[in-house]
């Protein structure tokens, strides 16, 4: 569809290409005043990302979230698609970034993005994370030595690297030590500077290399052997978390958190994978999580007045695509058949190598992976969540876009991942939003008037519900009857919130009097459709890998819950709804972070990281696209809260049909 406005006033700036004759037209983007010069035929999102305007794209610049929306004021595009734009809202000159061509000089207005502010939690200060062991710090591979070498004379002519290499063989049997070429560069200074007296930074060895040789990563003139810093990161896929460790002392001194820069380019790693094979995209999600990271690690190593260079190895934990679009690796055969990802785990490598801000030639160990959507955030969260220091046989899961879970007793594992799309995110939802400010993240329904009070983050005027919100607002929509086991709304209900509107039958949550944006806030029956598919898919996940080895999963007697979001997870309402089984509420363990934790102690300690090595080996994936059995577990599981009522037995009794 080509739409024209009105003209665009003429140009004063430059071609973007002086002295040639390549055709241009000139992007103007309000309120930013910012103007580009693209070729006919670019699209909107590239002449706004070139522009240096960011337009956020969720979905990967897909056209299926409709949260790229600008407003053309004059000029002519086409657009390749209209999905989630009203006639209305093109006649009012609506656009999707992602979908819409240039074909003349354009004045686009950008509405204001979507504001983060964030739920996560920044610690000034950090909170004293207990090791489950007795720190050793001769048990983590970083070490400083300090030496003091004998000048050189005309009857002592040996060079430089080899005498730094006499002194710590000598001193400290520290043999066969090898140097990159930037920090040879660095090593006469820092010994004529230290008066032949340096602190060497070295590396004895690596999760690649287990027997060496020692590496030097720094030479520092003087003795400094007052502290030794590195850090622990979990990228996730919603949220990037670093945790500064002091390895003189094994303690987490600083923590910072934030949300991926990488949302505004995809909201789950399908979108993102997308978005990478996409011209520059690989490039540009790498900058993006490497911004978020470095602005990270910035402010935790300001925090104890430290330099970002002071910083010698990172532990990296995150899932599949995530340690790939890290490390710039093209994920694209993660999402196709057979789902085979470029590597599970990634060799070491230096900090130069990405980007990653601490010192140049500082050791990032990417802890390892499984499979393409069981990554290293579940083999570091099986060590730290201590899984494997129980004989009992335990459940692990990690909810969030991909639904990932591991069932064993650590003499044996199995792991399976489904994707339960981004719903629990906020995303797929017409009123649905990320856990920040202005959030419902609780509701309760009235069962007699049909009533809803709700919680709000931040105690503020509601904007949206976010994922611990759904979860709440549906299983008080099934106990009081405002939905039937199929999901649907009841119309005939005595009550003005359920009503027929545009996307079909919907409830109002809260009233356009009550909210930020003056409008009315509902959950519609295509919001809810999305929701039941995504707990059916979590629960079908459960159901199988529990049935591929002759279990149930009343079986298990420990479910252990991982990831930010299951921290907020109310476990009988998950529970009413089919999402979680249905057990005693004290098996179930919220233990947060656990892909960070497993980073950290993988960090301090080689035993811990020999076990993340071992999970990784003995963990048996098991691919739920192979067979028919996760889909007829996932039809079963498409009704509140499952077809086999046996399953839910607290549920039925509550229901009065047990």
């Amino acid at each position: 569809m080509t739409t024209t406005f009105a003209p665009l006033p003429p140009s004063t700036s430059a071609p973007l290409h002086p002295g040639t004759s390549a055709p241009s037209v000139t992007v103007v983007f309000r309120p930013a005043e910012k103007r580009v010069e693209v070729p006919p035929g670019t699209l909107l999102s590239d002449a706004a990302r070139q522009a240096g305007v960011d337009i956020l794209m969720p979905c990967g610049g897909q056209g299926r979230c409709g949260r790229c929306a600008v407003v053309v004021e004059s000029g002519t595009v086409r657009r390749r698609s209209t999905q989630r734009l009203s006639p209305e809202d093109i006649a009012a000159g609506y656009a999707l970034a992602c979908q819409t061509l240039v074909e003349s000089d354009v004045v686009v207005f950008v509405p204001p993005q979507e504001r983060i502010e964030r739920r996560i939690k920044e610690t000034k200060r950090a909170a004293k994370i207990e090791l489950p062991f007795p720190y050793d710090r001769h048990d983590q591979p970083l070490r400083k030595f300090a030496v003091t070498l004998e000048p050189p004379s005309l009857a002592d002519q040996t060079d430089d690297w080899s005498r730094l290499q006499r002194e710590l063989a000598r001193r400290y049997g520290l043999r066969d030590v090898q140097a990159s070429l930037p920090v040879l560069r660095k090593l006469p200074r820092a010994l004529r500077e230290g008066e032949w007296t340096v602190t060497a930074v070295v590396e004895l060895d690596a999760w690649d290399r287990p027997e060496g040789p020692p590496r030097l990563i720094d030479v520092l003139p003087g003795e400094h052997l007052e502290s030794l810093w590195a850090v622990a990161i979990d990228i996730g896929t919603t949220s990037n978390v670093v945790w500064l460790v002091d390895l003189m002392r094994g303690e987490v001194m600083a923590q910072a958190a934030d949300y991926n820069g990488q949302i505004a380019r995809g909201e789950d790693v399908i979108s993102r994978i997308i978005y990478a094979s996409k011209g520059d995209g690989l490039r540009e999600l790498q900058e993006l999580v490497m911004g978020t990271l470095n602005r990270l690690i910035a402010q935790v190593a300001a925090e104890q007045n430290i330099r970002p260079d002071e910083i010698y190895k990172a532990t990296v934990a995150g899932n599949t695509t995530m340690i790939h679009l890290f490390a710039g690796i093209p994920p694209e055969s993660i999402r196709l058949m057979p789902f085979i990802p470029v590597v599970n785990h990634v060799p070491t490598f230096p900090a130069r190598e990405v980007g990653l801000g601490i010192h140049p030639e500082g050791t990032v160990d990417c802890l390892p992976g499984i499979a393409s959507y069981v990554g290293a955030d579940i083999t570091a969260g099986v060590v730290s969540s201590g899984l494997c220091d129980s004989d009992e046989l335990t459940l692990f899961i990690d909810v969030g876009t991909n639904g990932e879970m591991v069932l064993g007793d650590c003499s044996w594992l199995i792991s399976c991942a489904c994707s339960a799309g981004p719903a629990f995110e906020g995303a797929g939802v017409v009123h649905g939003m990320r856990a920040t400010a202005g959030a419902i993240e609780e509701v309760w329904i009235n069962p007699e008037t049909y009533e809803a009070t709700y919680k709000v983050i931040g105690d503020e005027r509601p904007r949206g519900i976010c994922g611990s919100g759904l979860i709440s607002l549906l299983a008080e929509m099934f106990v009081t009857g405002v939905v039937d086991k199929s999901g649907n709304i009841n119309l005939d209900l005595p009550t003005p919130r359920v009503r027929r509107g545009e996307h079909g039958p919907e409830y109002v949550i809260a009233w356009a009097n009550e909210t930020a944006t003056g409008r009315d806030i509902v959950i519609t029956a295509v919001d809810i459709d999305n929701l039941m598919r995504a707990k059916a898919a979590i629960y079908a996940g459960f159901s199988v890998l529990a049935r591929s080895v002759g279990l149930t999963l009343q079986d298990a007697q420990r479910v252990l819950i991982g990831g930010a979001f299951g921290q907020y997870i109310n476990v009988e309402k998950a529970i009413q709804i089919g999402m979680l089984p249905d057990m005693p509420y004290d098996r179930f363990h919220f233990l947060g972070n656990t892909s960070v934790r497993g980073a950290y102690y993988a960090l301090v300690s080689r035993e811990m990281r020999r076990r993340v090595t071992e999970v990784g080996r003995m963990m048996t994936y098991l691919e739920l696209s192979a067979d028919n059995t996760f889909f007829d577990e996932f039809n079963a599981a498409l009704f509140l809260p499952h077809t086999d009522l046996s399953q839910f037995p607290s549920v039925a009794a509550m229901m009065g049909e047990g």
